[in-house]
């Protein structure tokens, strides 16, 4: 049978391979699976960044993101939100990362990148770092969003690094549809998030960190895992991208970050 998956693929920045070994069996099935190894600090913008550049000649027009984090209660969703978008016309679609999650009180404008899709092989024909990296700002009144907001926000927000590449996509006038999310249970912490239908299709348990180290998060995260039936499969090869520089990298910056302003102060 012809794969009509083949331009779709799943990415996840892991923190915490242990979360990563058993909620991996959730994910939606016959797509590749790459993986940010995010143990030395790559995540945020920088990974988002390392991703369009390692992933940008693998013929993937579609790309899921979702953190070790995210528990699939229906993974096949995604196969249906992503046609919806396509006959639609959106760009990115996750969940808005101020009003809609009790503690997350940020930005309404933009998303938080637990869990998103974008049009991969789109924003690959224009994609800019420099343009992206100059986006980190906030104009009053600049986007004019309808949305039903039961928790707290800020749409003056700069709280995420990421922003400013939302920011740059919203700027250029792509289109991202806002999925709905709700909490969960009685944990104060998880969330489920809806389709364009309205059904959930996942659970974000967050802390993916602290599993299997603090021992409240493990539990309550257990919990979840445990209500979620969960088969080890013989899933798709994963592809482990790793930066061997990016260290270093960031501590010769940090350096010269600190050079700056000594410089100044004996100036």
């Amino acid at each position: 049978m012809k794969n009509t998956h083949s331009n779709i693929a799943m990415l996840t920045t892991v923190i915490n391979f242990d979360f990563y070994n058993k909620t991996v069996n959730l994910f939606p099935e016959n797509i590749p699976y790459y993986i940010i190894d995010g143990r030395n600090g790559m995540h945020g913008i920088h990974s988002l960044f390392y991703a369009f550049k390692k992933l940008k000649n693998k013929g993937i027009e579609w790309l899921i993101m979702a953190d070790e984090d995210v528990i699939f209660q229906n993974a096949k969703s995604v196969f249906g939100i992503i046609d919806f978008m396509k006959n639609n016309k959106y760009t990115v679609c996750g969940v808005r990362d101020g009003g809609v999650i009790d503690h997350r009180n940020n930005n309404p404008h933009l998303i938080n990148t637990f869990f998103s899709i974008i049009n991969f092989k789109e924003v690959s024909n224009y994609f800019n770092k420099k343009e992206i990296l100059k986006n980190q700002y906030v104009i009053e009144g600049e986007f004019k969003d309808e949305f039903y907001a039961p928790f707290k926000y800020d749409s003056q927000s700069l709280y995420e690094p990421y922003y400013c590449f939302y920011f740059w996509l919203r700027r250029k006038g792509v289109n991202i549809l806002f999925l709905e999310a709700e909490m969960y249970g009685d944990d104060q912490l998880s969330n489920t998030v809806m389709d364009h239908f309205g059904e959930t299709f996942l659970i974000h348990t967050w802390h993916a960190r602290s599993y299997g180290i603090n021992k409240k998060h493990t539990q309550r995260i257990n919990r979840i895992l445990n209500e979620t039936k969960i088969e080890i499969k013989q899933h798709n090869k994963i592809y482990v991208l790793r930066s061997k520089t990016f260290v270093i990298v960031q501590k010769f910056k940090k350096l010269q970050r600190r050079f700056s302003r000594y410089f100044k102060l004996i100036q």
